[in-house]
């Protein structure tokens, strides 16, 4: 959904008009915990996105400032995507979702390993995380 562009003043309509898609927390779960920051590292995503679905997300997210799109320092044809702060923001709603997920679903052991971590103390882990990623942005 375009820039400002919302169903109705409802915070959880709003953020879904940005975020509710099937798509969109993948990819700023991908920027976050999996340090991919390309077109093609997205496409190769287990979760197998469609090329012209990626491409409208990222511009989606770019529109939103959830991401920013930069010049690659060793391509002309590649650009590299980059998380702003307004998603680091994000961090602790995914990191609930997770938490949730491990509730209910069988979880991969590396993705466990973070939620354990997260589990032994919520605020710490999502503080050093807010830290790295703001790090990330800056660097």
């Amino acid at each position: 959904m375009e820039k400002n562009k919302k169903r109705s003043d409802c915070p959880i309509s709003c953020t879904l008009d940005i975020l509710g898609d099937k798509w969109s927390l993948l990819i700023i779960r991908d920027m976050m915990f999996r340090q991919k920051s390309t077109y093609g590292e997205f496409l190769k995503s287990e979760e197998k996105i469609a090329t012209n679905i990626l491409a409208s997300r990222l511009q989606n997210l770019e529109e939103n400032e959830l991401i920013e799109k930069l010049e690659h320092p060793e391509s002309k044809a590649k650009v590299l995507y980059k998380l702003t702060p307004k998603a680091i923001d994000l961090l602790p709603i995914i990191v609930e979702i997770h938490l949730w997920a491990d509730k209910y679903f069988t979880i991969p052991a590396d993705i466990k390993a973070m939620i354990n971590d997260a589990k032994k103390g919520k605020e710490a882990f999502i503080k050093a995380t807010t830290q790295q990623l703001k790090k990330q942005i800056a660097g």
